[in-house]
């Protein structure tokens, strides 16, 4: 599960400041927040970890159950 709006709201930051802070475009950063996507790269990782001041662990929740690709 992806938190990323819950972390935003925390830290009163717009999903549009995010995108232009990491450079990213807004349509991305949306697939990412809505959980449609594949993966994300560890630099765009850090790059929100170090705009949102906060930890990977507060934005990707693991939860356990089959359906997952292995």
């Amino acid at each position: 599960m992806i938190n990323l709006d819950k972390v935003l709201k925390k830290k009163k930051m717009t999903s549009k400041e995010l995108a232009r802070r990491i450079g990213m475009t807004e349509a991305n950063l949306s697939i990412l927040k809505t959980g449609k996507a594949k993966g994300i790269r560890f630099n765009t990782l850090a790059g929100i970890c170090r705009e949102l001041d906060c930890q990977p662990g507060d934005i990707l929740e693991y939860r356990g159950g089959r359906g997952g690709s292995r």
